[in-house]
């Protein structure tokens, strides 16, 4: 590796020389100017070196500069390749840096309103289900009286329809036995009236013959006549009441098709009693959404919106992420993304823990190149074509990590190499 000086002695300039890396050449290979400066030795104006250039007699103080430089760059040298050399790993082992996400969540209000209180600002931990935030809720506790309401009126109904036709139902033998009855008695009557009648006519007739002999006189026989008239007239009395007796055994007949409707009138309160049940536990989820809960823990990243405003439903609130999963993305270049596959096992290193590692895995490599992003600290790193990578925390101890913290991965793709710490 070669470097140009160009040093001025006495208001004049030497021409360029190239001085080699120490360690690459002998001391007899440095340009003369230089060497004899080094070395301390005085030159005289006795012409042109083997350069081309004029040789003037330095002074101390151009001596001493001139050393200076000279030894500036061979410990700039040194230093670099022993950085260099200390960056290098162990063949197996892929080193890379990125920083720590986390995946985000986005808490949002499933319906509109009005925020009455956020509990958590940025850098908050919370717990799942923490209560973080709550929305203006009097119309929907108004729906959920509403709905109770309608539940306690139809719980009434269910039970009147119920006693109702506990006793129709207790009441339907009872009524089928008396029409029964009844008719029984009915027909009882108007066989004894058809009886009696049969009797009044054969009476009447004989009172007839014999009046007709002369042996009875008229005012018999009209008797006669007159009570088979009333005899007609009872029997046609038994048979108008049997038939009544039959339309009461009919009727109490149809209890059976009244208790059915009375089945049928209870069911449909039941499902009006469902229905309002249903409303009212709409109503109470309703309102239990209206207190926004964390659905994991995590740390609060970004606080959207404040108390007072009025969101939209689906309107986000707050941008969580969830400590216990956290991945380093890192970025590794072309060359060595053939040697990586997923579930590689990787260790991850910060300057906030150095003396602690933390295992991860590699779950996910992209599949198309992209140019290093600006993230990554060296410039000549980001004009390179990378792949990302994302290794996976196996865990995160007492939420040590958090997302944003810059990080060192150290990638083993090769089974059996020992891990070695990166050296920066």
């Amino acid at each position: 590796m070669h470097v140009c000086i160009q040093f001025r002695l006495n208001h004049r300039k030497y021409s360029r020389r190239s001085l080699t890396r120490p360690g690459s050449g002998s001391f007899d290979s440095w340009p003369k100017p230089v060497r004899r400066r080094v070395c301390g030795t005085k030159l005289q104006n006795s012409g042109r070196s083997d350069s081309g250039s004029v040789e003037l007699k330095p002074s101390w103080k151009n001596t001493l500069y001139t050393s200076l430089v000279v030894l500036g760059v061979i410990a700039g040298y040194l230093t670099y390749y022993q950085v260099a050399g200390s960056r290098a790993l162990p063949e197996g082992l892929i080193l890379a840096n990125g920083r720590i996400e986390g995946d985000h969540v986005t808490v949002a209000s499933k319906f509109a309103g009005r925020i009455v209180e956020l509990r958590v600002r940025e850098g908050d931990s919370v717990q799942a289900g923490q209560i973080l935030a709550s929305l203006e809720d009097a119309q929907v506790k108004a729906r959920v009286e509403q709905a109770s309401a309608a539940i306690a009126v139809l719980d009434a109904q269910i039970k009147a329809a119920e006693a109702t036709l506990a006793t129709l139902k207790k009441e339907l033998p009872l009524a089928i036995a008396s029409a029964q009855a009844e008719v029984s008695r009915a027909g009882a009557a108007v066989w004894k009236a058809e009886a009696g009648k049969l009797q009044a006519r054969r009476e009447a007739e004989r009172m007839h013959d014999l009046l007709a002999l002369g042996f009875l006189s008229s005012q018999r026989a009209e008797q006669a006549d007159l009570a088979l008239t009333a005899a007609s007239a009872e029997y046609a009395a038994a048979r108008e009441a049997a038939l009544q007796t039959e339309k009461q055994l009919a009727q109490a007949k149809l209890g059976v098709d009244r208790i059915k409707a009375r089945e049928l009138e209870l069911a449909a309160l039941r499902q009006q009693r469902e229905q309002a049940k249903a409303s009212l536990a709409e109503a109470e989820s309703v309102l239990a959404d209206l207190t926004i809960k964390a659905p994991s823990a995590g740390t609060i990243v970004t606080r959207i919106r404040q108390a007072g405003d009025v969101v939209g439903a689906g309107s986000p609130l707050l941008d969580l992420v969830d400590l216990d999963v956290l991945y380093l993305k890192v970025y590794v270049p072309e060359i060595q993304i053939g040697k990586l596959r997923l579930n590689l096992p990787a260790r991850i290193y910060t300057d906030a823990f150095p003396d602690t590692p933390f295992d991860a895995t590699t779950r996910y490599i992209a599949s198309r190149a992209e140019f290093t992003p600006k993230e990554v600290q060296t410039p000549d790193e980001r004009v390179k074509l990378t792949y990302a990578v994302k290794l996976y925390l196996e865990k995160n101890p007492d939420h040590k990590l958090t997302p944003g913290l810059p990080a060192d991965a150290v990638i083993r793709w090769k089974e059996g190499v020992p891990w070695v710490k990166p050296n920066w």
